[in-house]
């Protein structure tokens, strides 16, 4: 049995490092800021990347694949976009045992090689929309890594679009961040989230809109969730990207894009984690059950076949595991409670003379003995064993969701004045909504509690700014961050 976890109350840091490690999801690599996702960690992602693309490609999206290594001259050509990354950028300087003509940078994200071939491709309106989307990793130099939340390098995947009006885009990106993410972050991962603009000073760089969604963690920081940027007609303009529209003119297309990363790992841990480990919702859990065998010499044979059986009917709609490992009960049930697998299922001898196996849910606990006698009915009819977790699945989810509500709001708060809720920020964390006069100087002043804008809220209730008490033109939310 592994050691026990930190007190995630007093010592959340702490705990989530630990349980990343006991959960085996990822190792450190040799080089410093990278990380090894191991296969329990790298199904996780899996289950994410299978959920996220088909509403991807649902939306009008096709998979591409772009390289790795992107000529340095095309970073430069959008100024705002270089200046943003200049800092995060790795540099290729030597190949081929000599000094390369240009440089060559491993991608930090790929607006410019995506708009460059955008620039080749986009001839006419009627090659419009024009909707990519990319899986694969980046590289931005992190100085302070933290697995999955700020890494050298992280897995994602980036949407890009070019559409022929403003209007277009900008519904089309909408549609993204609220049909694509929202519904994805809050039903399939169980987490409520806090959706508005970016701050301009906030917003990525080469972009004049950026749309997030920030999570409210259990430590009372924020986590930017997803973000979907309206890129307009800087890059397009940058890369000579012009179509012909259908009264023969020549336009610049209006351009889009929106990304998620393995930062959404690193949420459902902080999230739903407890004291046991994880909590996994279970759209994405490599397993939605376990069943573990409880045996002895005399009836081992009996209890597996029996697992088997079970095993057998529910595999057809979930992802079933039986633990045959030779472990004692104790430490089969924390090998998976730390793992956060949603159901457990315990079978023993008794069991199986009653035809039963006693149900153990990850969210809190709760048991329930469950009939396995299976009923005599047509092939149309569904088994009962399965509509029993089917409904199980769907309550826990209900749970989880619940469950992280209640606490994002125990962090939300309403003030009108910096000089009370700054000082509580940086020492307890806490997700303020209050009033900002869209001042950069009143902006900056948050910096000294260690906080920022996490975004724009979609409603005003605040008459003032928190900061210059000048009229505010829009209510923010205001928290320390990942």
């Amino acid at each position: 049995m592994a050691d026990k976890l930190p007190d995630i109350k007093t010592q959340f840091s702490e705990w989530y490092q630990e349980v990343i490690n006991q959960a085996e999801l990822i190792d450190q690599a040799p080089v410093r800021g990278c990380m090894v996702m191991r296969p329990y960690g790298y199904a996780i992602w899996e289950n994410i990347q299978k959920n996220l693309d088909a509403r991807i490609k649902a939306q009008g999206y096709q998979n591409c694949a772009f390289p790795l290594l992107i000529p340095e001259s095309f970073l430069q050509q959008e100024k705002s976009h270089v200046e943003g990354f200049a800092p995060e950028v790795a540099v290729v300087t030597h190949a081929g045992g000599s000094e390369l003509e240009e440089k060559l940078v491993i991608r930090p994200t790929s607006e410019t090689i995506i708009h460059h071939m955008f620039s080749r491709w986009i001839h006419s309106w009627r090659d419009l929309p024009m909707k990519v989307n990319q899986w694969c990793s980046v590289i931005r130099w992190e100085m302070r890594p933290r697995p999955f939340l700020r890494t050298t390098e992280f897995w994602w995947h980036e949407c890009h679009a070019a559409h022929a009006t403003r209007q277009e885009a900008h519904a089309d990106l909408t549609a993204a961040h609220y049909n694509i993410y929202k519904n994805f972050i809050e039903h399939d991962l169980a987490i409520p989230v806090i959706t508005g603009a970016k701050s301009v000073n906030e917003q990525f760089a080469g972009a004049d809109l950026t749309l997030t969604h920030e999570g409210v963690m259990q430590d009372g920081k924020a986590l930017q969730m997803a973000t979907s940027h309206m890129i307009s007609q800087s890059f397009a303009k940058a890369f000579a990207m012009q179509f012909q529209d259908d009264a023969g003119t020549m336009q610049y297309p209006w351009l889009s894009s929106f990304g998620a990363t393995t930062r959404l790992i690193g949420a459902m841990i902080m999230v739903h984690g407890d004291q046991k480990g994880l909590v996994l919702p279970p759209s994405i859990a490599p397993y939605h059950i376990v069943i573990t065998p409880i045996v002895k010499t005399t009836n081992k044979d009996k209890v597996l076949a029996y697992a088997e059986s079970i095993k057998a009917r529910l595999e057809k709609t979930f992802r079933v595991h039986i633990d045959t490992t030779s472990s004692t009960p104790g430490a089969k049930f924390y090998h998976w409670e730390v793992r956060g697998v949603p159901i457990r299922l315990e079978v023993g001898e008794r069991d199986v003379d009653g035809n039963v196996c006693v149900c153990v849910e990850r969210i809190d606990s709760s048991k329930t003995v469950v009939s396995t006698i299976e009923q005599s009915s047509s092939p149309e009819q569904e088994d009962p064993l399965q509509l029993f977790f089917a409904e199980k699945l769907e309550s826990i989810r209900h749970k989880m969701f619940s469950k992280a509500s209640a606490m994002q709001a125990s962090w939300l708060t309403r003030s009108a004045d910096v000089a009370e809720f700054g000082p509580r920020i940086e020492q307890h964390g806490g997700v303020i909504q209050t009033g900002w006069c869209g001042g950069n100087e009143c902006e900056k002043a948050l910096k000294q509690y260690k906080a920022t804008i996490r975004c724009l809220s979609e409603d005003k209730s605040c008459t003032s700014c928190c900061v210059c008490k000048k009229p505010s033109i829009t209510d923010c939310i205001i928290a320390k961050s990942y």
